[in-house]
């Protein structure tokens, strides 16, 4: 464990989760190059078949989605305290992990509609997403592609917008929320940095809860606890936190055999 979470316990930070299994998962760091060769404001990195990288994806899914019986949360936003800490690759990640699952559909939603990246991570465009589905008529399916498995759509961000606050806070963006979680059994949205933008307390607000990710020495203490305040004063329920780019100070082979 890292010491920066064991700074974020001291701070008194206490995450709502389960407490058998906490949802709380170090992602190792990525070596993996983005595709424009310097990364973007969401660090996704190309597709990695990383052994550890799975297994880490794997907990995440089993503790968030699959753990927790009939209380289950179907609708979860992603959302990192600060940007470039890969929260997009994460939460793309445990949508096709999800996805592999076999228990139903999933819908992954790029609700960055600043800096959008899940269309470039999985090689499809941007054009006609969520966005569009907020302006223009038609069923919410018809604004989603499907990118994998059979069970695995995404709806992109779309056209890009300067105004996505007002956007998010429309009367459309809950009747599309409604209509995903009437079209999927699982939907995970990719949200901007919590600390730069209110765009994901908006959609949280929406949701059934939030994955924060923090960054391995580089979140700060006092943004993450400001960033928790503002979550739980907006009555949003904080499923778990994943602490990424996380780096072993001796090897890793024996770190697992501590």
């Amino acid at each position: 464990m890292s010491k920066n979470f064991e700074l974020l316990q001291q701070a008194g930070i206490n995450l709502d989760t389960p407490p058998v299994v906490p949802p709380r998962v170090d992602f190792p760091p990525s070596d993996a190059k983005t595709k424009n060769g310097n990364g973007n404001g969401n660090g996704v990195p190309v597709h990695s078949n990383d052994e550890a990288a799975q297994e880490e994806t794997f907990k995440l899914v089993q503790n968030i989605f699959l753990l927790r019986g009939d209380a289950s949360p179907r609708i979860v936003v992603f959302a990192g305290i600060d940007s470039g800490n890969g929260c997009s690759a994460i939460c793309a990640q445990a949508a096709s992990m999800l996805a592999k699952q076999k228990l139903g559909t999933v819908c992954l939603v790029d609700a960055n509609l600043r800096t959008p990246s899940l269309p470039e991570y999985f090689g499809v465009s941007n054009h006609f997403g969520l966005t569009d589905s907020l302006s223009k008529p038609g069923a919410i399916r018809e604004f989603t592609k499907v990118i994998g498995p059979e069970n695995l759509s995404l709806l992109s961000c779309g056209g890009l917008a300067t105004e996505s606050l007002r956007l998010l806070n429309a009367e459309a963006m809950k009747t599309r929320i409604a209509e995903l979680r009437k079209d999927f059994d699982y939907v995970l949205v990719d949200a901007p940095p919590l600390n730069t933008y209110a765009d994901g307390v908006t959609i949280a607000r929406l949701a059934d809860g939030i994955v924060l990710v923090l960054e391995a020495n580089a979140t700060r203490r006092e943004a993450a606890s400001k960033v928790t305040e503002n979550l739980r004063a907006a009555q949003v329920k904080i499923l778990g936190a994943v602490l990424n780019k996380r780096t072993y100070p001796i090897p890793e082979s024996l770190y697992h055999r501590l």
